[in-house]
C-alpha cells in the first residue's frame, strides 16, 4: 500500500472541477483520464464527488452554481482560519468560509490581489491528491498574470519564492523537497539530477505564466498524460475543444476546453534527449 502523501503549508495540495452537468463530467474525464467517480456527500447536501485512479484520490467534481465550468486549485494550510485572515491582511479577499464541507477538512475561496480565484485546503479526512504526476493525475497548477515576476500577494501568505528559469518563473516552497524526501520520495534529489532538472526543482509547487490578451488573472490547471496527441484525438471525440498545442524542451502539450468549458493543459513529459 503506497505511503499516505501529504502537503506543507503552502503547497497546493487539491484540484476540482465545477460543472453544470455532473454526470456528463464524469462521463468525459473517466474516458479521457481513466478516472472512476464515487459520490461522498451526505443526501440533501451539495453534489461532491471523488475522482480515483487505481483506487487513489486525483481530483474532485461538484455541481456548479451557473452555467459555467471551471477547474479550482487549493493551497494546503495547516489553519484555513489563520490563513484566511492573512489573506485579508495581504489585501486579498477571502469571498466564501472559512467552513467544513463536513469532516474532509476545511476550506476557504478566496482572491488574489489581482482577482485570480484560489481556495485554502486545511486536512481532515483528506488530505490532498494522492497520485500526481503521473499519467492520469493533476501535474501543476500555473497562475496566468501580467506580473510573471511578482509573486508578493503569495510570498507574503504562503512565502513563496520564484525563480526564472528562462523558458518560465518556477514557483517554489523553501523545504518542500525535504519533506518529500523524508516521506513518500526519498530518491527525489538523485533523480532530478539524472533527469537535468534544474536546481531547486525538488522545492518547485507550481509556474507563473504571462497573462493572454483579454483575459484576467487565473488559476490554471495541468494533468500528465502519456501521449498528447493521443490526448488530443480522445479529448475531440469525446466533445472538447482544443485550442492550440506546444512542443517544448521538456513537455508537449494541448490547451484543451471540455464540453462543459472548463480549460485545462494535457501535458505529455518529455526530457531532452
Amino acid at each position: 500500500m503506497s505511503p499516505t502523501r501529504t502537503y506543507p503549508q503552502g503547497v497546493p495540495s487539491w484540484v476540482d472541477t465545477e460543472q453544470p452537468d455532473p454526470d456528463a463530467a464524469q462521463h468525459f474525464y473517466s474516458r479521457l483520464l481513466g478516472w472512476t467517480f464515487e459520490t461522498v456527500s451526505p443526501p440533501d447536501t451539495p453534489m461532491y464527488a471523488i475522482a480515483t485512479l487505481d483506487g487513489r484520490d486525483v481530483a474532485g467534481l461538484a455541481r456548479a452554481d451557473g452555467p459555467a465550468a471551471a477547474w479550482n486549485t487549493y493551497i494546503a494550510v495547516d489553519d484555513a482560519d489563520a490563513t484566511a485572515a492573512s489573506v485579508s491582511a495581504a489585501r486579498g479577499e477571502v469571498t466564501v468560509g472559512p467552513f467544513a464541507p463536513g469532516p474532509a477538512g476545511r476550506t476557504a475561496f478566496c482572491r488574489d490581489r489581482d482577482g485570480a480565484e484560489f481556495r485554502l485546503w486545511q486536512a481532515g479526512r483528506r488530505g490532498g491528491a494522492q497520485a500526481v504526476n503521473e499519467p492520469g493525475t493533476w501535474n501543476f497548477s500555473y497562475l496566468h498574470t501580467d506580473q510573471p515576476n511578482e509573486i508578493d500577494f503569495y510570498a507574503e501568505v504562503f512565502g513563496w519564492e520564484v525563480e526564472d528559469l528562462g523558458f518560465a518563473p518556477m514557483v517554489r516552497v523553501p523545504g518542500y523537497g525535504d519533506h518529500l524526501e523524508a516521506t513518500i520520495d526519498p530518491g527525489i534529489r538523485a533523480r532530478q539530477r539524472e533527469g537535468g532538472a534544474p536546481p531547486g526543482f525538488e522545492d518547485a509547487i507550481g509556474f507563473v505564466v504571462p497573462l493572454e490578451p483579454d483575459m484576467q488573472p487565473y488559476w490554471h490547471v495541468a494533468f500528465s498524460v502519456a501521449d498528447r496527441d493521443a490526448t488530443v484525438e480522445s479529448a475531440q471525440h469525446l466533445g472538447a475543444e482544443v485550442l492550440g498545442a506546444e512542443d517544448t524542451q521538456w513537455t508537449r502539450t494541448a490547451l484543451i476546453r471540455d464540453p462543459q468549458g472548463a480549460l485545462f493543459t494535457a501535458s505529455q513529459f518529455r526530457p531532452p534527449a
